[in-house]
C-alpha cells in the first residue's frame, strides 16, 4: 500500500521546462495513430500437467539471457540493464519499439538517487519488495522532505517527464532493501505536460492471470489539453501512457500457465508486428522459471523478445519451477 503526504497546495502539473537530463539516452521516434475500442483487464490462468498448449508458429522469440545483461554495483546500487543505459552501452540492445530501458535495481537502505532531472520520457517503477519514497518539483517549489509519495510491493509509480521533471528516489527504510522495475518509455510527442499516477495492484489479482498495468491514452497523440488532463486510459483501471503500448503482470504458480492476449482487443493503433518483452524478476533466489510457447526456458532476470505476434494473438506462459513465477511483459508497436 503506498502512502501520500502532500500539503494542500499541491500541483499534478509543471509548466516549466527542464532541460538537463540525469542519464543521458537516445532518442527515438515511434509514430502511432488514434486508438480503438477497450479491453478487458485480466486474463485466466489454467492448469498444464504436460506441454504448452499451441506455438505460435508465426512468432520468434530471441531470449536475453540475465548474464548478459549490463551490470553495475555500486554498494547503495546494484542493477541490471536489458538496454543500454548509463556506462553501459550495446549497440544490439538499444530499444525495442517504445520500450527504451528496463533496469532491475536493489537500492540499499537509507540511500537511492538523489534529485535528478528528466525529459520526454514516460518513467514507471515496478515495485517487487521493499519501499521506494518518491519526490518530484510537481510537489510545489522544491519538495521537502515532509512532501513525498511512498509506494511498495504491488505498487507502481509513473511520471511522464514530458517538457521537464526533477525528482528523486530513496530507500529511507533503516534496514530493507528495496527491488524494484525501473522502465522508460518513448513518448509518442515531445514537450508533453509532466503529470504523475500510481496504481496499486492486488496479489489475489495477478494470480488469477495477466493484469494490464499500463495502457495508451485513450485520446492518443492528438488529444487536446482538456484530454491530456483528464487521462483516461484505453482500458479503464490503468494508468495511461503516451505510447502505443500495454504493461501486464502475472503471478503464475507452478504447473500452471497464463496468457497473455497481444495488442490487448483493440487497446492499441497498430495492430501488426507487435513486439513484447517478456520478463521474468530474481525474485525467488532462483527457484522460479517460466517456458514461453516454443519451449525456450527463462530463469529469473532472464527476458525474452517475442516478435511477429500481432493483436489477438495469445502468448501463452507456462511456470515450470519449483516456486511461482512472477512474469511482467511490455507489449509494444
Amino acid at each position: 500500500m503506498r502512502d501520500h503526504k502532500m500539503p494542500p497546495s499541491s500541483s499534478w502539473i509543471i509548466f516549466s521546462s527542464i532541460s538537463i537530463a540525469f542519464v543521458s539516452f537516445l532518442v527515438f521516434n515511434p509514430s502511432l495513430s488514434s486508438l480503438s475500442s477497450l479491453l478487458p483487464r485480466m486474463s485466466t490462468v489454467k492448469s498444464t500437467k504436460a506441454v504448452m498448449s499451441q506455438t505460435l508458429k508465426h512468432a520468434s522469440i530471441v531470449a536475453r539471457r540475465s548474464s548478459d545483461r549490463g551490470h553495475a554495483d555500486h554498494g547503495w546500487l546494484n542493477t541490471y540493464h536489458t538496454f543500454s543505459f548509463a556506462s553501459y552501452f550495446d549497440p544490439h540492445f538499444k530499444n525495442f519499439g517504445a520500450l527504451r530501458v528496463l533496469n532491475e535495481d536493489r537500492v540499499a537502505p537509507n540511500s537511492g538517487f538523489p534529485s535528478h532531472t528528466h525529459r520526454d520520457a514516460e518513467i514507471f517503477s515496478y515495485i517487487l519488495s521493499g519501499e521506494l519514497t518518491h519526490r518530484d518539483s510537481m510537489m510545489g517549489n522544491g519538495a521537502t522532505k515532509d512532501q513525498y509519495y511512498r509506494i511498495r510491493r504491488g505498487d507502481i509509480q509513473f511520471t511522464t517527464g514530458g517538457s521537464g521533471i526533477a525528482h528523486s528516489e530513496q530507500n529511507e527504510h533503516d534496514s530493507d532493501t528495496v527491488h524494484f522495475l525501473q522502465i522508460w518509455a518513448l513518448p509518442w510527442k515531445s514537450g508533453l505536460t509532466p503529470r504523475y499516477h500510481d496504481l496499486t495492484i492486488d496479489e489475489d489479482q495477478k494470480r488469477q492471470g495477466f493484469v494490464t498495468i499500463i495502457s495508451p491514452l485513450k485520446a492518443g497523440r492528438q488529444a487536446s489539453p482538456a484530454q491530456e488532463k483528464a487521462a483516461i486510459p484505453a482500458v479503464p483501471g490503468t494508468i495511461p501512457i503516451h505510447a502505443d503500448m500495454l504493461v501486464g503482470a502475472s503471478i503464475i504458480a507452478g504447473s500452471s500457465s497464463a496468457t497473455w492476449t497481444v495488442g490487448g482487443n483493440g487497446a492499441v493503433a497498430s495492430r501488426k508486428d507487435r513486439k513484447v518483452y517478456v520478463h521474468l524478476p530474481m525474485t525467488k533466489e532462483g527457484k522460479a522459471k517460466i517456458r514461453l510457447p516454443d519451449t525456450t526456458i527463462l530463469a529469473e532476470g532472464d527476458g525474452a523478445f517475442v516478435t511477429g505476434v500481432n493483436a489477438g494473438d495469445g502468448l501463452e506462459i507456462q511456470s515450470v519451477g519449483v516456486a511461482e513465477a512472477e512474469v511482467v511483459v511490455l507489449d509494444s508497436d
